[in-house]
C-alpha cells in the first residue's frame, strides 16, 4: 500500500494544481464607437434597429420565405458551420482531458526455461501518470479551446447572416430580370405592330423604304435583349438553387419587384449596439479572447514541473494464487523539472503574444469594417431611392413621348426617324427603371444585413 507521506504528498499536489493560473485574463478592448452612423438620417438614431427585426418580418414574399427557410437547413456552407461547432466542442473535451491523470492497465504472462528449471510469471499491473497544472498551462489552453468553441459557433451565425443577404439578392435579382424580359417581350409585340403598320404604309406608296428599316432596327433591338435575358435568368435560378443547397431547377415565383415593399425611413439603433448585432464582430472577439489565454499557457511551460508516474500490480509464478499470494508491488516518482535553457519555450512566448496583438487588431478592423457597410449602405439606399424617384419620372416622359411620336407619325405631322428615337429611349427607359428598383431593394437587404440582421431569426 501507498506511504502515509506519499498520500499526503499526493494531497498536497491537488491543491496546489489549482493554485495558480499565469498570463493575463481577458478584457476587452477599449473601443471608441461614434454617436450616430454617419450618412444617418437625422431621426433615424432609435433604442430599436432595422437588424432587430426578424428576416421574415423585412422580407414579406412567402416565396422568398420558403428559400431562406430552406437555405438555412440545407445549405451546405451552414452545414460545413455546424460540423465546425462539432470539433471545437471535441477540442474542449482534448484540451480539458489533458489536465487529468490517465491510468493504463496491463497484464502479461511469461514463461522461461533455464536448464532443468522452467520459471513462470504472471502479472496485473495499473499504470498512473498525471503532470499537475500548478501553473494554469491546461486550464488557459481549456480557456482558449473554450473561447474557439464560441468563436465556431459566431462564425456560425455570420454565415446565416450572409446567406439570407444572398438569397434575398438574388431573389430580387431573379425577380428584376423577369420583369426585364417582360417588357421586352411586349416592347417586341408592340414593335411588330408597328413593322406591320409601316410596311402597309409602304405598299400603299403613303411611306418609304427607309421607314422600314427603321421599324424593321426597333423590332430587332428589343428581340435581341430576349436571349440574353433568359441566360441571365437561367444562371439566377441556378444560383438560388445551389444557395438553397438543390442541385439546379426552376425556381417559384412570387410578389414582382415593384410590390416588394421597402420602409420610407429605416431605424438603425444606436452605434454602440452592432458590436452585440453583428456576428462577425463577436466571432473577432472570441477570437481575441483565445488568444489571450494562449499567452498563459505558453508562460506557463517556463514555470517548474512536477510530472507524477506510478504504478502498482500483483504477480505470481502460479496463476491460481494471482491474487491470494504474497505478490503485491507499487511504485511512484515525481521528478521536479525547470526549464534553464530553452530559446523555443521563450520564442514561443513571442509569437502568441505577437499572434494576440494580431488579434486585436483584426477585432479592431472588425468593427471598423461593419461601421463602414452600415454608412455605405444608408448612403446607397438613400440615393437609390432618389435615383429610382427620378427614374420613374423619366419613364413617365419617354413614355409619353413615345405615344406622341407615334401619334405625328401616323398623322404625316413627323419621320419615323422620330418614332425611333422616341421608342428607343423609352425602351432604355423602362429597363433602368426596373434596375433602378432593384438597386433600392438591394441596398434595404444589404443595409438590413450590415445592422446585424437575420442570424437570430
Amino acid at each position: 500500500m501507498t506511504p502515509r507521506w506519499g498520500l499526503g504528498f499526493v494531497s498536497g499536489v491537488f491543491v496546489l494544481n489549482t493554485a495558480c493560473t499565469v498570463g493575463p485574463n481577458y478584457n476587452r478592448p477599449a473601443v471608441r464607437t461614434p454617436d450616430h452612423y454617419y450618412n444617418a438620417p437625422a431621426n433615424s438614431a432609435a433604442a430599436m434597429s432595422l437588424g432587430d427585426e426578424k428576416w421574415f418580418d423585412v422580407f414579406g414574399d412567402p416565396v422568398l420565405q420558403n428559400l431562406v427557410r430552406k437555405a438555412l437547413t440545407d445549405n451546405l456552407d451552414v452545414r460545413i458551420a455546424g460540423n465546425r461547432i462539432l470539433q471545437a466542442q471535441e477540442e474542449v473535451g482534448i484540451t480539458r482531458a489533458q489536465s487529468l491523470p490517465i491510468v493504463n492497465g496491463s497484464t502479461g504472462f511469461s514463461s522461461q526455461r533455464l536448464s532443468a528449471f522452467t520459471i513462470t510469471d504472471f502479472q496485473i499491473q495499473a499504470l498512473l501518470s498525471w503532470n499537475p497544472d500548478f501553473w494554469g498551462r491546461y486550464r488557459r489552453a481549456t480557456e482558449a479551446a473554450r473561447d474557439l468553441e464560441l468563436a465556431a459557433e459566431w462564425s456560425r451565425r455570420e454565415i446565416l447572416r450572409t446567406l439570407i443577404e444572398n438569397v434575398a439578392i438574388a431573389y430580387f435579382s431573379l425577380r428584376e430580370l423577369d420583369a426585364e424580359l417582360e417588357i421586352s417581350k411586349q416592347t417586341l409585340a408592340s414593335r411588330r405592330e408597328s413593322l406591320a403598320l409601316t410596311q402597309t404604309l409602304l405598299n400603299g406608296g403613303a411611306t418609304g423604304l427607309l421607314d422600314v428599316r427603321q421599324a424593321e432596327q426597333l423590332v430587332e433591338e428589343a428581340a435581341e435583349t430576349i436571349p440574353e435575358t433568359e441566360r441571365q435568368i437561367g444562371l439566377q435560378e441556378d444560383l438560388i438553387s445551389t444557395l438553397t443547397g438543390d442541385d439546379p431547377h426552376a425556381i417559384a415565383r412570387g410578389s414582382g419587384l415593384v410590390d416588394q415593399p421597402v420602409p420610407p425611413e429605416v431605424p438603425t439603433g444606436l452605434p454602440s449596439r452592432l458590436l452585440e448585432r453583428r456576428p462577425d464582430i463577436q466571432a473577432a472577439e472570441k477570437q481575441l479572447a483565445a488568444a489571450t489565454a494562449d499567452i498563459g499557457a505558453a508562460r506557463a511551460q517556463l514555470f517548474p514541473s512536477l510530472p507524477l508516474t506510478g504504478g502498482g500490480g500483483i504477480q505470481s509464478p502460479n496463476l491460481g494464487r494471482l491474487f491470494t499470494g504474497p505478490g503485491a508491488a507499487w511504485n511512484f516518482a515525481a521528478p521536479l523539472t525547470q526549464p534553464i535553457f530553452n530559446p523555443a519555450l521563450r520564442g514561443n512566448v513571442r509569437l502568441v503574444e505577437a499572434q494576440q496583438q494580431q488579434a486585436v487588431l483584426a477585432y479592431q478592423q472588425a468593427i471598423q469594417t461593419a461601421f463602414r457597410q452600415v454608412s455605405d449602405a444608408l448612403i446607397d439606399y438613400s440615393k437609390y431611392r432618389e435615383f429610382r424617384e427620378h427614374h420613374e419620372k423619366l419613364s413617365a416622359a419617354a413614355q409619353d413621348a413615345a405615344r406622341l411620336s407615334d401619334l405625328r407619325y401616323r398623322g404625316g405631322a413627323a419621320s419615323y426617324l422620330e418614332v425611333l428615337t422616341s421608342q428607343t429611349n423609352y425602351f432604355a427607359a423602362q429597363l433602368s427603371l426596373t434596375r433602378a428598383l432593384l438597386s433600392e431593394r438591394v441596398t434595404l437587404v444589404q443595409l438590413y444585413a450590415a445592422l446585424g440582421g437575420g442570424w437570430d431569426g
